[in-house]
């Protein structure tokens, strides 16, 4: 099997070369139609009606103790690593502040990525009123299937999701502290985030949301806001909606592809996918860790393919200032995908994850200035 690190710590899982699934369908460039494709592989439709914002690095600290300190009902959070540092104590503080003042907190942390959780973080969290459950306690049915997803919602109105943690290594600007892209969004999609929240947590032991967790949405304007869908993946025994929306994406793209992964060790089916678009004259680019990185054997695994990648056409940069962490896809002038999806064995098959998908030129734009920003802090690879 492959092994990979999960933000610091190593796990293994199948091999990458297990190739059960590959999207062999043309699958249009964007709007309707790909809605239409995107609704058929993993369920949910875009839709209108969004305000989303790019949150990168420790910014998403700032942004989401803003949004915990207005909250008045329910706040919920969702972490793979939860580590005590200053990190945690900000998030802390501001969810005791609101348990305090009679909001419904939830807090719900992976047992393996999280493992000392129980004993630094939450203490004073469940003595002002937080109810914090564990993720499938180890050792377990099976140990490598974990929850992965970074999600949370505030007042079932907010919602965030991407590749941070709450740990001290996400605290900086990405040149000194881990590079790591999340996205602050409001609309519909919240809902879903909302769902994908709380099965976990039914999973967990704990109680149906009540109805408050899920208002009622409010009105869109037609062609208000930004367009998009959040996608939640588990653990399958053939085929997960992570690989699923990977390779839709990919298969969407007829002029630009560009990709940033922390754990870039692909299925066979993706490999072929990306050589095969950039074979065709898509413009595939790929921004993946360097020395940095925080598993050596994903990074080693990574440089197995670059040949290969590189004689199809596909341009690759290893970033050098820290450990880029980031999961994000770009495809042509408008669709983008952030959230907590790698590109490995683990991610693809086992894990709990969580992603936006969004429709909306600015925010492309958004997502492409900051790639071409970390291409100028990373080494482009010419072997």
């Amino acid at each position: 099997g492959a092994c990979v690190a999960l933000g610091g710590s190593a796990a293994c899982s199948r091999s990458p070369t297990k190739d059960t699934f590959r999207l062999e369908q043309v699958v249009p460039n964007g709007g309707h139609g790909f809605d239409v494709a995107l609704f058929q592989s993993v369920g949910v439709h875009l839709r209108g009606g969004h305000q989303v914002a790019l949150v990168d690095n420790g910014d998403v600290f700032a942004s989401l103790v803003a949004d915990l300190g207005r909250a008045s009902s329910s706040i919920d959070i969702e972490m793979y690593i939860w580590e005590k540092g200053a990190a945690s104590d900000r998030v802390s503080t501001a969810l005791i502040a609101r348990a305090r003042a009679g909001v419904a907190c939830r807090v719900l942390v992976d047992a393996f990525g999280s493992s000392g959780f129980d004993k630094d973080v939450a203490p004073p969290l469940t003595a002002a009123g937080c109810e914090v459950r564990m993720f499938r306690p180890l050792p377990g049915p099976d140990p490598a299937a974990r929850n992965h997803r970074k999600v949370v919602v505030i007042d079932g109105t907010i919602g965030f999701t991407g590749g941070f943690g709450i740990r001290d290594n996400w605290l900086g600007d990405g040149i000194h502290g881990w590079r790591d892209s999340n996205v602050r969004f409001t609309g519909p999609s919240v809902a879903d985030a909302q769902q994908a929240f709380a099965e976990n947590w039914q999973e967990a032991g704990g109680a149906l949301l009540p109805e408050s967790a899920f208002p009622a949405p409010a009105p869109i304007a037609e062609g208000a806001g930004v367009t998009a869908a959040f996608v939640g993946s588990s653990a399958a025994p053939v085929i997960t909606r992570a690989e699923r929306l990977t390779q839709l994406v990919i298969a969407a793209a007829t002029t630009r592809l560009w990709i940033t992964n922390a754990y870039f060790v692909p299925s066979r089916s993706i490999l072929e996918l990306l050589k095969h678009k950039a074979a065709t004259g898509v413009d595939v680019r790929l921004l993946v860790p360097g020395s940095k990185s925080d598993s050596k054997p994903s990074f080693a695994a990574q440089q197995v393919e670059y040949p290969a990648l590189i004689a199809s056409g596909i341009r690759i940069w290893e970033y050098t200032p820290a450990m880029i962490h980031t999961k994000t896809m770009l495809a042509n002038d408008r669709l983008s995908v952030i959230g907590s999806i790698n590109l490995d064995p683990l991610s693809l098959n086992k894990l709990e994850e969580s992603a936006l998908v969004i429709d909306d030129e600015h925010i492309a734009n958004d997502l492409a200035r900051r790639f071409e920003i970390d291409c100028r802090n990373a080494h482009e690879i010419d072997r």
